[in-house]
C-alpha cells in the first residue's frame, strides 16, 4: 500500500534453523581469519548435512482449491436416504464412526491423516467475494487490502536467503481464475501465478549463452553489486539486489516444474491428468523448500448435472489427493506439510430443476491433512438434510486462524500497517482446537 509502513511485531516464532544459521554466521565474524577459514572448511564438508537439517525444519502448505465450490454432500458430509441426499451412499472410513461419500473411496482409507470440518458458515455465496473471504479470512477494509493465506504463509515461513519461490499458484483452467493477492505485505510475497502452462515463463538461459558463461556473468554482477552497495547504502539498492537474486533463483529452480525429471513410475502413480501432474509439481516444490503451493481444480460449479459432475471430479480428487498424501508421507514430508481441500463455498442441499446444486455458504465442509492436524477427527455437524449448522459453527476467520495455528504461526501476530496494528487473522477469530494436534 502506497505510503504505508509495514513493521512485524516479534512473537518468538523464529525457526530454530534460522537461529542456528545466525549463530554460525555471528561466530565466524567474531573470530580470527584462520578460525573463520576453518569454519568454512567444516561447513563445506557438512554442507549436505546442514542442508538436510534445514529442510527438516521447513514447513509447507499445499492448498487444493476446488474452484466453483464442491458439494459437501458428495464429499465430506453425505446425507444418504433423505430428499437432499442425492443418489450416492455414504461409506465407512478406516476410522470408526466416520463416513464420507462413496465418491471418495481412496481418501476414506486414509482418514487417519485427515480432519474434516463440517460446520463452515461463511455467509457469502458469491464466487468472487466468497473466495476473497475464505482465502483471506476477512474482506478488505476501505484503504486496506489484506493478504491471502499463501502470502501470509510465504511471509511467515519463507526464508530470506531462499532461491525458490515462496508462493506458487498453479491454475491452468479458465473457470474462476484467481491470481491471489499479497495485500499490504507487498509484491515480495505475491504468488508466482502460472495460468497458461505449468512452468515459469522466460526462465531458460539465453540460447547463445553457455551455463559457464551465465555463471561468470552472474559472478561478475555480484562482485560489482557488492562494491556498489558498500559505497551506496540504501534500501533501493538492497531491494534491487534481492530481486535479482530471486530471479537467479527462479532460473535455477525452473527444473522443479518439469515432471519429466521424475521416474516413469512416479508419473504413472499420479496419473496423466492435469490435476495429477500439478499435484506432483506441488510435491516437488515443497520438497525443494517452497512454503506455499496452490493447485486449483476447476469446474465444481455444478448448477446443472451435479451428480455427473461430481462423479468425474471426485474421482480425480480422490486419486490425486490420495497419491499426494502417500507420497508426502513416504518421503517424510507429511509431518511438515499441511494439505487443505477448500473452495469458496459449498452447494445447496436442495436439488434444482437441472439436477444441479447451487451456491451455498451456510453449512459446508473442508478438510485438513498432515502437519499440525489431528487425523481421524470430524468437527461440527449439520442437520439431517444439511441445511444448517447444528454444532461447532466456524467462520472463515476461524478457519484462517486454524490453518495458521496448524503450521505454527500465531494468528494474533500483528503487523503495524502505518499506525494501525493488524493481526494476521481477523479480530475475534478462534482456531478450531478440536482438529489441531
Amino acid at each position: 500500500m502506497s505510503g504505508q509502513r509495514l513493521i512485524s511485531v516479534p512473537t518468538g516464532l523464529v525457526p530454530s534453523s534460522l537461529s542456528r544459521r545466525g549463530f554460525l554466521g555471528g561466530a565466524a565474524v567474531g573470530v580470527g581469519s584462520a578460525l573463520a577459514a576453518d569454519m568454512r572448511a567444516v561447513n563445506g564438508l557438512r554442507a549436505e548435512e546442514i542442508a538436510g537439517e534445514l529442510r527438516r525444519g521447513e514447513k509447507h502448505v499445499i492448498l487444493l482449491w476446488l474452484a466453483g465450490g464442491a458439494s459437501q454432500l458428495e464429499t465430506w458430509d453425505p446425507k444418504p436416504g433423505v430428499k437432499t441426499g442425492g443418489p450416492f451412499s455414504a461409506i465407512p472410513t478406516n476410522v470408526s464412526g466416520i463416513e464420507v461419500s462413496e465418491l471418495l473411496p481412496k481418501l476414506a482409507q486414509r482418514m487417519q491423516m485427515t480432519a474434516v470440518i463440517r460446520s463452515l458458515n461463511t455467509k457469502i455465496a458469491d464466487h468472487g467475494r466468497g473466495a476473497d473471504l475464505v482465502e483471506r479470512g476477512r474482506l478488505d477494509d476501505p484503504g486496506l487490502r489484506y493478504p491471502d493465506l499463501g502470502a501470509v504463509v510465504a511471509k511467515e515461513l519463507g526464508r530470506l536467503e531462499s532461491t525458490v519461490p515462496d508462493y506458487v499458484s498453479l491454475y491452468t483452467s479458465t473457470e474462476g481464475r484467481r491470481k491471489g493477492t499479497s495485500g499490504f505485505l507487498g509484491a515480495r510475497y505475491a504468488p508466482l501465478f502460472l495460468a497458461e502452462n505449468m512452468s515459469p515463463p522466460n526462465s531458460a538461459l539465453h540460447e547463445k549463452l553457455t551455463t559457464a558463461e551465465h555463471q561468470d556473468r552472474a559472478a561478475l554482477r555480484d562482485l560489482l553489486s557488492k562494491r556498489f552497495a558498500a559505497e551506496h547504502r540504501s534500501s533501493t539498492v538492497g531491494s534491487q539486489n534481492s530481486a535479482y537474486q530471486r530471479v537467479q533463483g527462479m532460473m535455477a529452480s525452473a527444473g522443479l516444474f518439469n515432471i519429466e525429471q521424475e521416474s516413469a513410475e512416479v508419473r504413472a502413480r499420479y496419473g496423466p491428468t492435469q490435476f495429477g501432474e500439478q499435484c506432483l509439481i506441488a510435491r516437488r516444490l515443497v520438497e525443494a523448500g517452497v512454503p506455499f503451493v496452490k493447485v486449483a481444480r476447476a469446474w465444481w460449479d455444478s448448477h446443472g448435472q451435479n451428480f455427473e459432475t461430481h462423479l468425474e471430479l471426485c474421482a480425480d480428487l480422490d486419486h490425486c489427493m490420495s497419491v499426494l498424501l502417500d507420497d508426502l508421507q513416504e518421503r517424510g514430508l507429511l509431518e511438515k506439510t499441511l494439505v487443505i481441500t477448500l473452495g469458496e463455498f459449498g452447494r445447496t442441499p436442495g436439488i434444482n430443476a437441472s439436477l444441479g446444486r447451487d451456491h451455498f455458504a451456510s453449512a459446508w465442509s473442508c478438510s485438513l491433512s498432515g502437519m499440525g492436524v489431528r487425523g481421524g477427527v470430524v468437527h461440527g455437524a449439520t442437520d439431517k438434510e444439511g441445511h444448517t449448522v447444528v454444532d461447532g459453527e466456524a467462520s472463515a476467520a476461524d478457519l484462517f486462524a486454524t490453518i495458521l495455528q496448524a503450521v505454527g504461526i500465531d494468528p494474533a501476530h500483528e503487523y503495524m500497517v502505518g499506525s494501525r496494528p493488524t493481526p494476521l487473522a481477523d479480530f475475534g477469530a478462534k482456531p478450531i482446537r478440536s482438529v489441531l494436534a
